[in-house]
């Protein structure tokens, strides 16, 4: 069978991993904190018709004769770049201007994220959307009386709050965790991120230190998904895909014709 037939194949399996990725990013161009992917691709191995030769008295070098046997998936990236911030003025609303994500626990695990929408249960804990508590730089849950008058969240992440008409003395830190590669978490779905061992082991620091950026209260991260930018990959993914497929067409003629020499 012909070479190129393989080749087209690994061309379109490549394109509809691409065009998968750009539509998961598209789908969550309004989900906050959420951080877009990237596909790249790299050659397969190259079939040796003949090796390189050195020059040789009169006679010059040669080159070496390779046939390329297609494309595979090189690697599917996190940009973890900055998305804009988005005035809420809810007060429980947080989003980080800069490096760091916020720590989330179920009991067990600890997760990460950069969607800063937060909420009270009933017993006064600081929650995300699904429930897990987020976390102090001590690993405890962060609470606020239910019988607080009032409370406000510093941009070094400190939660102070009035109680009886006295303002506590002892605020608790909400914790900003760093990696030493962003690009080692891994996705584990409601816009949580885990460590993984290419992340490296998670740094819990205040905001605004040792790297880690400031909260902002008030407002929510969006993605950072750009609709031109995806919907112009889309278009060469398309392109890439029916351009692919075109191989094989061609292949298939030439297939053909060798099939019709035998009359």
């Amino acid at each position: 069978m012909l070479r190129s037939m393989y080749s087209g194949i690994s061309g379109m399996k490549n394109f509809q991993s691409k065009l998968d990725v750009l539509g998961n990013n598209i789908a969550n161009v309004n989900t906050y904190g959420f951080k877009k992917g990237r596909t790249t691709f790299k050659d397969l191995v190259s079939q040796q018709i003949s090796g390189a030769s050195a020059p040789n008295g009169n006679r010059g070098g040669v080159n070496p004769k390779q046939v390329g046997l297609g494309s595979q998936l090189s690697t599917i990236d996190t940009i973890h770049t900055q998305g804009s911030l988005q005035t809420t003025g809810r007060p429980l609303d947080l989003s980080i201007s800069g490096d760091g994500y916020f720590v989330v626990s179920d009991g067990t695990n600890d997760f990460y994220t950069r969607a800063g929408n937060f909420y009270l249960d009933q017993n006064g804990t600081l929650v995300n959307s699904d429930g897990l508590n987020v976390q102090d730089i001590n690993g405890a849950n962060i609470t606020i009386p239910t019988d607080a008058e009032s409370f406000s969240i510093g941009n070094d992440g400190s939660v102070t709050y009035i109680q009886n008409g006295i303002l506590n003395t002892t605020p608790q830190q909400i914790a900003i965790s760093k990696f030493a590669n962003n690009g080692g978490l891994e996705k584990a779905g409601s816009n949580l991120y885990q460590e993984t061992t290419n992340s490296g082991a998670a740094n819990v620091v205040n905001a605004g230190t040792a790297g880690a950026g400031e909260i902002v209260a008030g407002t929510l991260e969006m993605s950072n998904v750009d609709l031109s930018e995806e919907f112009t990959e889309m278009i060469v993914a398309q392109r890439g895909f029916q351009a692919n497929t075109r191989i094989i067409t061609t292949s298939d003629e030439i297939l053909q014709e060798l099939v019709n020499l035998k009359r």
